[in-house]
C-alpha cells in the first residue's frame, strides 16, 4: 500500500481554521479565573456570577443550533466569516464593559461564536481532508481547544496578581484577529462548491488540496435532483441511523463528565484534601496540560487504530477512573484511609480520567458527527447533534453542585461512572468504523444495517 503525502497547504489550512476551536476553548474557559475579580469590582450576588457564567452556554446553544443551516445555506468558509465577528464584538464588549449588563451582552456573543465554530470548524476541516489523513486533521479541532483552554488558565494565573480581568477577556482578540486574517487565504471547501453546482470552481479547490480521489463521489451526489432540504429529512430512513450515532455521541460526551473537571477542578481538588488555593490551581493546571499531551497523541492514533477502537479503549478507562475516585472519597468518610491519600489519589484519577477522554470521546465524538452524514444535509445534522451537544454541557454544568450536595461526592462519581458504562454499551452496539473511509462508502454503512457497520 501506497503512502498518501499530506499536502502542507490542508495542514496550513486546517490550522488556521482550527484557530476557531482555540477561541471556543479560550473564551468559554477565561471566565473561570476573571469572575473572582469581576465579582468583587462589581459586587456582583451568587444569581449574578451564575447568569455571567451561563449566558455563554446559552449563546452556544443558539450558535450550534444555526451553525449548520447558516454552513449549508453561505458556505462553510463565510459561516466562518461570520464566527469571527461573534468573536470580535463580543470580546469589545467584555474588554471595555464595567457593568452586569455588558459582559452578559459580550459573553452572549462570544457564545454565538463558540456555538457557530463548534459546527463548522470540524465540518470544513472534514471536507479538505483526505480519507486517510481526516482523523487527525479533524482532530486538530478538540487540540485548539485543549490548547485554548490551557492558554486561558495560564493568562488568568499570569494577570491574576494585579486583577486585570478585563485584559483576560481581551486576549482573546489575537486569535480572533489571526483568524479573521487567515481565512482570506483559505478557499470554500469542494464539497460545497460542488453542491451548488460550482464544479470548475471544485475542481481548482479539489487540485490545491490534491483530492482528485474524492471527484467522483462529491459530483455524483452534487448531480443528484434538487430538492428543497428540510429539517423533516433528518429521520429520512436512510439518515435516521447516522442521527442518532451523531446525537448519543454528543450527549455521552458530555454527560461522563467531563465538564465537572474542566470547569470544577479546583473545587473537586479542595474536597479532596488539597485546601490550599494555590495547591489546587496548579493540580488544575496540571490537568489543563495532561489534556493536550494525551490529545496530540491521540492525533497520532485516531487514523492508525481507529475511531471505534480508542472510543472502547477510552470509555473503559473513563469509568475505572471515575470509579476509583468515588471509592477513594467513600474509604475516606469511612476513616479507611487519610485524607493526604485521597488527595493523591484525586490527582491521579483525574488525569487519568482526562486522558482518556483526550484520546477518545474528546476528538472521537467531533470526527465522527464531522464525517457520518451525506452532503446535502451534513451541516445541519451536524448543529442538531452539537446543539444537543451544548445542551448536555449546560446540564452537567447546573446540576454538578446539586448532585454532590444530595448524592455526595462519591455518588456522584459514581454515577458518572455508570454513566460511563452506558456509553461504552452504546459504542459496542452502534458506532461503526470510519477510519479510511470515503464519504460515499461511510453513507453505505447505513443500508446494511448495524451488525454489517461495526
Amino acid at each position: 500500500m501506497t503512502k498518501t503525502k499530506l499536502p502542507i497547504f490542508t495542514i496550513v489550512a486546517s490550522s488556521i481554521v482550527a484557530l476557531g476551536g482555540f477561541l471556543f476553548g479560550y473564551c468559554s474557559s477565561v471566565i473561570s479565573g476573571a469572575i473572582l475579580f469581576v465579582s468583587n469590582q462589581l459586587n456582583l450576588t451568587t444569581f449574578d456570577q451564575e447568569m455571567i457564567v451561563s449566558v455563554l452556554l446559552i449563546g452556544a446553544l443558539i450558535g450550534a443550533f444555526i451553525g449548520g443551516t447558516l454552513a449549508d445555506r453561505f458556505g462553510r468558509k463565510y459561516t466562518m466569516f461570520i464566527t469571527t465577528f461573534f468573536f470580535l464584538f463580543g470580546t469589545v464588549f467584555l474588554f471595555v464593559g464595567d457593568s452586569m449588563v455588558e459582559l452578559l451582552i459580550g459573553r452572549f456573543i462570544t457564545g454565538l461564536g463558540i456555538g457557530i465554530a463548534s459546527v463548522v470548524v470540524p465540518l470544513y476541516i472534514a471536507e479538505i481532508s483526505p480519507p486517510k489523513h481526516r482523523g487527525a486533521l479533524v482532530s486538530l479541532n478538540q487540540l485548539a481547544i485543549t490548547i485554548g483552554i490551557l492558554i486561558a488558565y495560564l493568562v488568568d494565573y499570569l494577570l491574576a496578581e494585579d486583577a486585570l480581568w478585563h485584559e483576560m477577556f481581551g486576549f482573546g482578540f489575537i486569535p480572533a484577529i489571526f483568524l479573521f486574517i487567515g481565512l482570506f487565504f483559505v478557499p470554500e471547501t469542494p464539497s460545497f462548491l460542488a453542491s451548488k453546482g460550482k464544479k470548475e470552481k471544485a475542481i481548482k479547490v479539489f487540485e490545491r488540496f490534491k483530492l482528485a480521489y474524492e471527484e467522483k463521489e462529491v459530483f455524483k451526489e452534487a448531480e443528484k435532483p434538487k430538492e428543497i432540504v428540510r429539517w423533516s429529512h433528518l429521520l429520512d430512513k436512510a439518515i435516521r441511523p447516522a442521527l442518532y450515532i451523531g446525537l448519543g455521541l454528543s450527549i455521552f460526551q458530555q454527560i461522563t463528565g467531563i465538564n465537572t473537571v474542566i470547569y470544577y477542578s479546583p473545587r473537586i481538588f479542595q474536597f479532596s484534601g488539597l485546601t490550599s488555593a494555590t495547591a489546587a490551581t496548579l493540580a488544575t493546571l496540571g490537568v489543563g496540560i495532561i489534556n493536550v499531551i494525551m490529545t496530540i497523541l491521540a492525533l497520532w492514533l485516531i487514523d492508525k487504530l481507529g475511531r471505534r477502537i480508542l472510543l472502547i479503549i477510552g470509555l473503559i478507562g473513563m469509568v475505572i477512573s471515575l470509579g476509583t475516585l468515588g471509592m477513594a472519597f467513600h474509604l475516606s468518610s469511612a476513616h479507611h484511609i487519610s485524607q493526604e491519600w485521597v488527595g493523591i489519589i484525586a490527582v491521579v484519577t483525574l488525569m487519568s480520567y482526562i486522558s482518556f477522554f483526550a484520546i477518545s470521546l474528546g476528538p472521537v465524538a467531533w470526527l465522527i458527527i464531522s464525517e457520518i452524514y451525506p452532503l446535502g444535509i451534513r451541516g445541519r445534522a451536524m448543529g442538531i447533534a452539537i446543539f444537543a451537544n451544548w445542551v448536555s454541557n449546560y446540564f452537567v454544568s447546573l446540576t454538578f453542585l446539586t448532585l454532590l450536595e444530595h448524592l455526595g461526592t462519591t455518588g456522584t462519581f459514581f454515577l458518572y461512572a455508570v454513566i460511563g458504562l452506558f456509553a461504552l454499551w452504546f459504542v459496542l452496539r452502534r458506532v461503526p468504523e470510519t477510519k479510511g473511509k470515503t464519504f460515499e462508502e461511510i453513507q453505505k454503512f447505513w443500508k446494511k444495517g448495524p451488525k454489517e457497520m461495526i
